[in-house]
């Protein structure tokens, strides 16, 4: 399958991107239209360090061994990818994985979101204008509306789209060929998804908290990438506080940068990175203040628990939608926090990361 122009479905029609300068544009693209309360400068840095290949992407090993098997067989066939869906938590590399698949399979990325899909006919619209071969990727696509997931049924499956022309009793069903492409979903709540809507994805990949040698690994190319300096115990430092997350690493990073520059430090060794960590709040486990707070509330104004997810979030005066989507599933993987039927409980983990006592434990 030849190479073709990267574009995306934002761009207005009649901008040209050359050859070669695709990933750029597209990357540019994706930082003007971040979302608003998305800071733009962190979009940008994000961007900057993506990897482009499944060579260049850090961890998730049986999963990219997986993939780039289906690429190649799918290359080798000149057939389009099966429709693949991501799930986990934010900032593992589903959205770089789209990247990824649409350079490795050399054709188009057209990405968008559930929420900006607010119409069935904008979604036919974008799938109408798809070459051969290209690949539509959908963030939260778990956030699709009921009508507009209906659309997308018959157009990854049988590769049509269903139009209906008219209105009331005159209106009619027409039948629309569209060119096979691939489906990309991106998803932090699998649970959310229609089953029609699941095992329409012949792929669907899970993806895991990394590893600390990976993060290790994702922040010396980051750091080199940056000019910046980096010493190994540095970089381990960094990863080790970073959640499991290549996102957060590099943001980490970037922090530490900063603190090294303003205090003069030539390079990012352990004590200088230890010096940033500790102004920004993160303690060694990787928690920040509002993980602590998530804790701390469980077990000192809930009694150690269970408590349900409406009640902590209004204790710590945050989002319950938040606390289930960025802080608990480390919290959860990690042994901090289990969740029951009755709600959520700090397990004997939690209370020797806060230097609580167990009430009724033996001391």
């Amino acid at each position: 399958m030849k190479n073709k122009r990267a574009k995306e479905n934002v761009a207005p029609p009649s901008e040209e991107i050359a050859d070669g300068d695709g990933a750029e544009r597209l990357e540019a693209d994706e930082t003007r239209l971040a979302a608003p309360h998305e800071d733009e400068g962190e979009r940008a840095f994000d961007l900057s360090l993506r990897p482009r290949t499944l060579g260049d992407f850090v961890g998730q090993e049986r999963l990219k061994r997986v993939l780039g098997m289906s690429i190649e067989a799918a290359r080798q066939r000149g057939e389009v990818l099966d429709h693949v869906l991501f799930s986990g938590p934010p900032g593992l590399g589903k959205t770089s994985l789209a990247h990824i698949i649409a350079r490795e399979l050399g054709v188009n990325l057209r990405a968008t979101s559930g929420p900006a899909i607010e119409r069935a006919g904008d979604l036919a619209a974008i799938v109408n204008d798809l070459d051969g071969g290209d690949v539509l990727f959908i963030d939260e696509i778990h956030r699709l509306a009921r009508p507009v997931e209906e659309v997308l049924y018959p157009a990854m499956e049988d590769f049509e789209l269903n139009i209906v022309v008219g209105k009331g009793p005159g209106a009619r069903s027409m039948r629309l060929a569209v060119k096979p492409f691939t489906l990309v979903g991106a998803t932090t709540r699998s649970g959310l998804l229609s089953a029609p809507l699941r095992d329409r994805f012949g792929q669907h990949y899970h993806l895991d908290f990394y590893r600390r040698e990976d993060l290790t690994e994702i922040v010396s190319r980051s750091a080199s990438l940056l000019n910046v300096r980096l010493a190994g115990d540095g970089a381990d430092e960094i990863a080790g506080r970073s959640r499991g997350t290549p996102r957060i690493a590099n943001r980490l990073l970037r922090r530490v940068r900063d603190y090294a520059q303003v205090n003069g430090a030539a390079a990012i060794a352990r004590e200088v990175a230890l010096g940033a960590l500790e102004l920004l709040e993160i303690d060694a486990c990787g928690f920040d203040r509002m993980d602590r707070a998530i804790l701390a509330a469980i077990i000192d104004k809930f009694d150690g628990g269970p408590v349900g997810v409406e009640s902590l979030a209004a204790a710590v005066g945050e989002e319950a939608d938040t606390i289930g989507e960025v802080y608990e599933p480390y919290l959860l993987q990690e042994g901090f926090v289990a969740r029951t039927a009755r709600g959520r409980v700090a397990t004997p983990r939690a209370y020797a990361h806060l230097g609580r006592v167990r009430r009724g434990a033996l001391l």
